[in-house]
């Protein structure tokens, strides 16, 4: 690892500190030409005593504005200093697991990972434009059937079609064939350019696409593409749990990934990471932003720096060491609740290396799925699954429960 570190938390306090310090302070300084401030103190209580011993609240108060992308051109100076935190975050992500080289991506935190899934899209689609003179009918977007709905609501943002490739009901695998025929019809309807989405974990099944189902077939008949991997879910467990996984910058084939800090890291709501190759990003540059020093590359604008300290808070945490160690706990959960699922011949799908298993839903009552809040792939009489997140709060005592319910419900 060449960023990732585990610091203690005295060394985490003074990290944040000394960042705080770097950026525009307004109880003290004469700043008159930004339109923001500190959190109001007639409404929230900005000095209490606890917020010396708590790095990510100091900083919500202190309220830095993230504007912009902070891997390319200048930036905000008035918060440089949880900027350069921003910077560090994504250094540990795009080169520690995702395998990048030093300077060789821009990204930025962003408002979750539905923004960063759209994010890539909207810099495909001019990337496609500036390059080739695309229109938007000339360009298509091909994902799987169980790719999460920020795709068809960035399709309909963007005014690209979508086209949505089945799934094998049981392995969740993409259907080779059906894909195959679907994009000679693209084809053969003049479609030119494919923006590719592949899942790093998808949000109810877990389920880890192949990406070279997708890369080979575009090469086999030389279409112009670009591939974004949607690792929302899956990006903070699947690197560590299957150390021989390829779905990473080391395929230069990927162009972009997406993951959420929200999910596994535990981080405030609000938090997704957009990571892309350098060279891309600035096909969505804001001219029109001429006011904010640098450049505006990001869909969301202003955001919230005490997201990025999260982030690092969490990851400076644990280093990386911790964090193997995290995902291993919760996977050897998952891997008891799948022992005790197979002795009662209930059929599930789980994705090796996740801690998703998802379940036929025949075999769970109404009662039972109400009780332990499990959720269904479809909240109608068509549903027929339902999903358990191996989270970090759910332990072997909760599935124990879980599991003497379901053999209760096969006694009668």
């Amino acid at each position: 690892m060449k960023y990732w570190k585990k610091f203690s938390q005295k060394k985490l306090q003074d990290r944040i500190e000394k960042a705080l310090l770097e950026n525009v302070d307004f109880s003290k300084d004469s700043s008159l030409g930004y339109p923001a401030s500190k959190l109001d103190d007639k409404v929230f209580y900005t000095n209490a005593p606890f917020l010396v011993d708590a790095p990510t609240l100091k900083t919500f108060v202190a309220n830095p504005n993230h504007i912009g992308c902070h891997t390319y051109g200048t930036s905000e100076k008035a918060f440089k200093g949880t900027q350069e935190i921003e910077r560090e975050v994504l250094n540990v992500l795009a080169v520690d697991v995702f395998k990048c080289r030093s300077e060789e991506f821009d990204g930025y935190i962003a408002p979750g990972g539905t923004e960063a899934n759209i994010q890539a899209m909207w810099v495909f689609r001019n990337y496609f434009k500036n390059k080739f003179n695309a229109k938007n009918n000339d360009i298509v977007i091909l994902a799987s059937q169980d790719t999460h709905y920020s795709i068809p609501k960035g399709a309909n943002l963007l005014s690209i079609d979508l086209l949505t490739i089945p799934v094998d009901f049981e392995s969740r695998t993409i259907d080779e064939l059906a894909l195959e025929e679907i994009v000679k019809k693209a084809v053969g309807t003049g479609k030119k350019y494919f923006i590719v989405i592949a899942n790093m974990a998808t949000t109810m099944f877990g389920s880890v696409d192949d990406p070279n189902v997708y890369t080979d077939l575009m090469d086999k008949f030389n279409l112009t593409y670009k591939l974004h991997i949607d690792g929302a879910y899956g990006g903070f467990v699947y690197p560590f749990s299957n150390e021989k996984s390829k779905i990473d910058f080391t395929n230069s084939k990927i162009s972009s990934i997406t993951i959420d800090a929200h999910k596994m890291l535990q981080s405030p709501y609000g938090t997704g990471i957009f990571i892309c190759r350098k060279g891309l990003i600035e096909n969505v540059l804001t001219k029109e932003a001429e006011y904010i020093e640098g450049m505006d590359l990001t869909l969301c604008g202003s955001r919230s720096g005490s997201n990025a300290v999260a982030v690092y808070m969490i990851l400076f945490t644990y280093g990386p060491n911790g964090w193997y160690e995290k995902i291993s706990i919760l996977l050897m959960r998952t891997d008891w609740l799948c022992k005790q699922l197979d002795e009662i011949d209930i059929k599930y799908f789980r994705e090796p290396k996740m801690n998703i298993v998802t379940i036929h839903s025949e075999y769970i009552p109404t009662e039972i799925a109400l009780k332990y809040d499990l959720v269904p792939d479809q909240h109608n009489d068509q549903n027929k699954w339902y999903k358990i997140v191996i989270m970090d709060h759910v332990e072997i005592e909760n599935l124990v429960q879980l599991i003497d319910d379901l053999k209760k419900r096969d006694a009668n």
